[in-house]
């Protein structure tokens, strides 16, 4: 018993090192990234309702409140004030092929990363955030809420899980948020997208939110090596076949292929009226967000 409970207290004290460790590194970076166009890129939608007040002339007559009006025999109107504040969820995949990296980190430790300067920002900002961890099924989800102490839960809850489902079924997740959330809000998509039948899902989602796919990939799923005969495993399905990466048809065939995939990913994304952005796990993602960033500031500010 006093074993299980020495490597439980372990087991903790390293997860609360590696919570620590990324708080630091994201927070500085992520007001580099609020300072360079997050606030801008994602400014409060809509309006809410503040108050009635008496109606004046000039008033538009569409904003009476006739309750009010019928009520005290007076013309009264609503009031309503521009919403500057934003809901921000992260719907993060965390099935097998997350699993993966030959580049100091696995995939899922940048997603967790990124997850946090996204989640940063949002909060520098004075929005919510919330979580949405899912595989081939809904693994957690926790809802959105403001505070630095929600932020640093859902990056322990990201590090810490161990996910049922191993294959990946993104129209599910898409279709289970589209039902959740009622209030317009900001959905960043955070997966490498080896999945199939959710561009319907992802359509629907995004006339009603604002969603962002960012493609997390790692260099070693593009560029496959010369290193001899090697047998290879799907981290999602189990299969193993043996390749022989000699061959030099073979690897453009396999940079061909994640070209491909990658392509015709951010064209759904287009189609369905989403932003897309992709980012190798070689690459620092605090660039390719800055850019992202502006190039939605530029936008908006057009719009």
């Amino acid at each position: 018993m006093s074993n299980r409970h020495s490597n439980l207290n372990r087991d903790t004290a390293e997860l609360l090192k590696k919570v620590r460790r990324i708080e630091i590194k994201t927070r500085g970076l992520s007001s580099h990234l609020f300072s360079g166009g997050y606030h801008s890129a994602f400014k409060g939608r809509g309006m809410s309702f503040s108050e009635v007040r008496l109606y004046y002339p000039g008033d538009d007559v569409r904003a009476i409140d006739w309750n009010v009006t019928a009520r005290t025999g007076e013309p009264f109107i609503k009031v309503f004030d521009e919403e500057r504040e934003n809901t921000v969820m992260l719907l993060v995949d965390v099935s097998g092929s997350a699993v993966f990296g030959s580049h100091n980190q696995f995939k899922a430790e940048y997603l967790t990363e990124l997850c946090a300067v996204l989640a940063f920002s949002a909060i520098a900002n004075n929005d919510k955030v919330g979580v949405m961890l899912f595989s081939d099924r809904i693994e957690l989800y926790i809802p959105p809420k403001k505070g630095k102490q929600h932020i640093l839960r859902i990056i322990r809850e990201v590090l810490n899980i161990k996910p049922v489902g191993k294959k990946t079924e993104l129209g599910d997740a898409l279709r289970y948020i589209h039902n959740g959330l009622k209030k317009r809000c900001v959905c960043f998509v955070l997966s490498d997208f080896l999945a199939e039948g959710y561009e319907e899902a992802l359509r629907v989602l995004a006339r009603q939110h604002d969603c962002v796919g960012i493609h997390c990939w790692d260099p070693l799923e593009r560029d496959l090596p010369d290193v001899g005969v090697l047998r290879v495993a799907d981290a999602e399905s189990g299969e193993q076949i043996w390749v022989d990466t000699t061959s030099n048809q073979l690897r453009r065939q396999y940079w061909y292929s994640f070209e491909s995939h990658t392509a015709a990913t951010q064209a759904l994304f287009r189609r369905a009226g989403a932003d897309f952005l992709s980012i190798g796990t070689h690459q620092p993602y605090i660039h390719a967000l800055l850019q992202f960033f502006a190039r939605r500031s530029r936008i908006v500010s057009h719009g």
